[in-house]
């Protein structure tokens, strides 16, 4: 057997002796008091670097004894890996005892490797399952890496992921308070100014207007004027943080003569409604996803965990789109984020409510209905009486949405009039240069010429449809946890994609899931987050947004580089992320330059937005491919993980 290990060990001892010579060795080291011998394989969990190697008495051939100290909590992990034909399992009594690795103890061909730095173990039993060896490696690995905080980040979670959490947050808050600063969407541009009087608008309506007449055009609710087109959750919402700016500034939110209200308490009070939402209902989801995430992951060191918490609750899109340019996406997101951490918690009930909530927050939470729908009703047909399950699950969605509703389903004619809100179908089929298929297309086919608004809708919805359909198909034949991230993503991007009415803020939807798996997919992460960014660019310019643009994109970066070693070295291809990297860097900081000190020409004067569209669109479909075959990749392994049981 060769033992090969870091500097205050020993450098490399191979034993060739016969297995006869070694069981008389064996003997004569027992009749000497020598120290307790365990089995290689139940110590070898619990190796720590700088331990030093002895030698046992009256060992002429100097066997190898590690002295090793074996944390009790670990105990109860180790008899799950203890052979039976073992005389001498581990035991509590064993903490702090002297462990004997012999040849003549080995009961399997086994290899140990400790590499500098890196500390990694590797081991091949041959005499063990492939699951079991798999098993055990991952167990060996992840209490020798426990040791080592080599990569920067010990500082942070030294106390602990709450306290990393904690940490985090009120940075995060901090950021969120710096953004808030700078101008927003239509600051000091009448007559309809931007999302910042929309937001504004609907407390003022909300506030002064009984709950019926709040989606009806009137003489008081002109819907020309920022009319509520947002699910009736939203209405609420308004109205409640109504209340809290008319408690400090009435005439901030008073009917008519409130219109383009720019005072500067009224604008503070605004930006603490979106900060106050992110810290109760974004944060704590966050929170919730990363406590059931990890704690189902096998393999989570405590600084991925504080790493993955900086990387959600940093995100600079979201950060850029709530507390610049004005909205709550924080909110149907954050329900979003809770419902999916209710699906990896197996609690399918609270999933559906929460998701329900979501919807009927923002419509656009549809974007990930259909990951929701396949992967919930991929369960349920793999139980023992679908039908019951799926009828659970459905009562749990109309409940929700009966209760959110009830205001406006008491006649069909007011139902009628809030769908016809939600459903802006006149805007258009995309908004501004939004780096989405129609959009990118129309620079060649002009679709909004050749066909009109009933047809565009039905082409939109057949290629939304069917572009996410592979994944749901993926989710109902097998459904996994991880292929359900995978699922958001890949339906987020469909219909960012190919929907109709999509705007460069959409993007914030796929960004989320990625977000989410910004642990099993650093590199996708950093690169749609840099797209998205990229995406936006025009609309932060129209915002006078640049300096936090600039700002954020630098803390993102730094903290991206920043990340634990392992995320890094195992999750990523140095040589095509290198590539990718410094074409697209370079290509954007050209662009950059460019955008901001030269004028576009006279005859192409959105020549620039459309350069962002093109180079924006190219990458988000190579990365909607990209996930897509990841997902059904999933299918792989699960064929051989079941191959592998039936052997056992």
């Amino acid at each position: 057997m060769m033992i090969e290990v870091e500097d205050g060990i020993t450098d490399g001892v191979e034993r060739k002796e016969s297995r006869e010579e070694n069981l008389r060795q064996s003997k004569n080291v027992e009749s000497n008091t020598a120290p307790k011998r365990q089995n290689f394989l139940t110590a070898s969990p619990w190796l720590r670097s700088g331990k030093t190697t002895t030698t046992a008495a009256n060992d002429e051939h100097g066997d190898e004894a590690v002295k090793i100290n074996v944390p009790a909590q670990f105990v109860a992990e180790s008899e799950q890996y203890h052979n039976p034909r073992d005389s001498n399992p581990i035991s509590s009594e064993n903490e702090g005892s002297d462990v004997i690795l012999m040849e003549s103890e080995l009961r399997y061909a086994s290899d140990l490797d400790i590499s500098s730095r890196k500390r990694k173990i590797q081991i091949c039993c041959f005499s063990m399952s492939p699951i079991a060896q798999k098993e055990l490696r991952r167990k060996t690995k992840k209490f020798v890496e426990e040791e080592v905080e080599d990569d920067g980040w010990w500082w942070i979670v030294n106390n602990g992921i709450w306290a990393s959490f904690l940490c985090f947050a009120v940075f995060g808050l901090l950021v969120r308070l710096a953004v808030s600063v700078h101008p927003y969407s239509g600051a000091a541009n009448p007559p309809k100014y931007g999302d910042f009087e929309a937001q504004r608008h609907w407390m003022e309506i909300t506030l002064n207007l009984p709950i019926k007449d709040w989606y009806t055009n009137s003489t008081s609710n002109d819907l020309s004027y920022w009319g509520l087109d947002y699910p009736p959750l939203t209405a609420y919402q308004s109205y409640f943080h109504g209340l809290f700016l008319r408690f400090f500034h009435p005439d901030s939110v008073s009917l008519f003569t409130s219109r383009g209200h720019e005072s500067y308490l009224g604008k503070l009070l605004m930006r603490w409604t979106v900060l106050s939402s992110d810290a109760l209902v974004f944060f704590p989801s966050v929170l919730y996803f990363v406590f059931v995430y990890h704690t189902g992951r096998k393999s989570s060191r405590k600084t991925e965990i504080a790493w993955h918490i900086a990387m959600v609750l940093l995100n600079p899109c979201l950060i850029l789109i709530d507390h610049g340019h004005f909205q709550y996406n924080c909110i149907s997101l954050g329900l979003t984020v809770g419902a999916v951490a209710a699906i990896l918690s197996n609690s399918d009930l609270i999933a559906c409510f929460l998701f329900s909530l979501a919807l009927n927050h923002k419509q656009m939470s549809a974007y990930f209905a259909p990951a929701f729908f396949s992967h919930l009703l991929g369960k349920c047909l793999k139980r023992s009486n679908p039908l019951l399950e799926v009828l659970k699950l459905g009562f749990v969605v109309v409940g929700t949405f009966s209760l959110i509703w009830w205001p406006y389903i008491h006649s069909m004619e007011a139902f009628l009039q809030v769908l016809s809100r939600l459903a802006p179908f006149e805007r258009g089929l995309y908004e501004d240069y939004v780096a989405n298929f129609w959009c990118t297309t129309s620079v060649i086919i002009k679709w909004k010429r050749l066909f009109t608004t009933p047809t565009l809708k039905l082409l939109s919805f057949g290629a939304t449809i069917s572009t996410c359909l592979p994944s749901m198909i993926q989710q109902i034949w097998a459904p996994s946890k991880r292929g359900f991230l995978y699922g958001l993503l890949n339906s987020a991007f469909s219909f960012y994609l190919f929907s109709f009415q999509v705007h460069e803020k959409s993007i914030l939807l796929p960004l989320l899931p990625a977000s989410l798996l910004a642990i099993e997919e650093p590199f996708l992460y950093n690169w749609i987050t840099l797209n998205a960014l990229f995406s936006m660019f025009p609309l932060l310019v129209r915002d006078k947004l640049v300096i936090p643009y600039i700002a954020l994109l630098g803390l993102f970066s730094l903290l991206y580089y920043a990340s634990p070693n392992q995320i890094r070295g195992t999750k990523e291809t140095k040589t095509l992320e290198s590539s990718l990297k410094a074409l697209f860097l370079v290509c954007a900081l050209i662009f950059h330059i460019v955008y901001l000190t030269l004028p576009a020409p006279n005859r192409y004067p959105y020549l620039f937005e459309a350069l962002v569209m093109l180079l924006c669109f190219s990458q988000f479909v190579s990365l909607a491919f990209y996930t897509n075959a990841q997902q059904w990749m999933l299918l792989k392994h699960s064929v051989l993980v079941d191959k592998e049981k039936k052997l056992l």
